[in-house]
């Protein structure tokens, strides 16, 4: 699989802040500041965010207009167009809805919007969801062919949805099921992204029309096997082996986790192999060559 994507943010000039031997600070085109390691091995430190409540909104929703620009014609539709020569799976790529937002607006500030200013969320929410879809089209007008889109979405912690099923449901829900019809009406899968505990909004997902849900996040709760019981071939799967395992000296329990989860969910198909969570640079090459041998001895469908 191979993912294509436009630029759906509001293109602010990107710049550097400040640098030294261990860390960059950098002003991103949402217009935020975040602060990295050189290497960018570990997520960045949001130091300000260019959204501050509904009135910085109104500033910057104008800028959220599709156009050509926003497509790199050159390189990545070149890229496209020999992957799929290739016999690829390409896929349309997109962040979307609360996670997009956190973009734009701090987390706490955020959630309290969830909560108490619902109508400025959901503006958010549909401005960025229009212009997605309108973005697809134009890449699909100028010769990209997609065979489904990944959309990407992080909705859960550990232990649950950031905010409640009612509030998915009432604000997200509508969003997510108008990209779905958006998508499958072009003949395109949907494959949704999204960490965390979230099994509370799975129903919601399937009444979308979620096609495959990824990446099954282990350490928060996200079990394959029971995931795949209850909720059968109403979606496919990616995902959900506990990347903890692979850096182990001892690799018994890497092989148990994969033997028993891919044989159990690839039952009457619907399973794609990933591991639940980013690879980290703890997993040496040898030890994740050692995945990819197990996955190819227990993950094989029969012909």
């Amino acid at each position: 699989m191979v993912g294509f994507g436009a630029d759906t943010g509001p293109r602010f000039k990107e710049e550097v802040i400040s640098i030294d031997d261990e860390y960059i600070v950098e002003r991103d085109s949402y217009g935020g500041v975040r602060k990295n390691h050189r290497d960018f091995t570990t997520t960045p430190m949001i130091m300000d965010y260019p959204c501050k409540g509904r009135e910085d909104w109104e500033l910057i929703k104008p800028r959220l207009k599709p156009d050509d620009r926003r497509v790199d014609w050159v390189t990545d539709l070149r890229n496209a167009q020999r992957e799929r020569s290739r016999g690829r799976y390409v896929v349309f790529n997109a962040i979307v809805g609360y996670d997009k937002m956190q973009k734009y607006v701090a987390s706490e500030r955020l959630l309290r919007a969830v909560l108490r200013e619902p109508e400025w969320v959901k503006d958010m929410y549909w401005t960025d969801a229009r212009l997605v879809m309108a973005m697809c089209d134009i890449m699909r007008g100028g010769g990209f062919e997609f065979d489904g889109a990944f959309l990407f979405c992080d909705l859960g912690y550990r232990h649950g949805p950031f905010f409640s099923p009612r509030h998915y449901e009432e604000q997200l829900h509508p969003v997510f099921k108008e990209l779905c019809d958006f998508f499958h009406e072009r003949d395109m899968q949907v494959i949704l992204h999204c960490c965390g505990n979230i099994k509370a909004l799975i129903p919601y997902f399937i009444e979308e029309g979620i096609d495959c849900i990824q990446p099954l996040e282990v350490k928060a709760g996200m079990d394959l096997i029971k995931l795949k019981e209850e909720f059968g071939d109403e979606m496919a799967y990616m995902g959900g082996i506990d990347v903890r395992l692979m850096s182990l000296e001892d690799p018994r329990p890497l092989e148990k986790e994969i033997r028993e989860k891919v044989t159990a969910a690839k039952e009457g198909g619907g399973y794609v192999y990933h591991s639940d969570h980013s690879v980290p640079n703890t997993v040496s090459f040898a030890q994740y060559k050692r995945v990819m041998e197990l996955i190819s001895k227990y993950g094989e469908y029969k012909r």
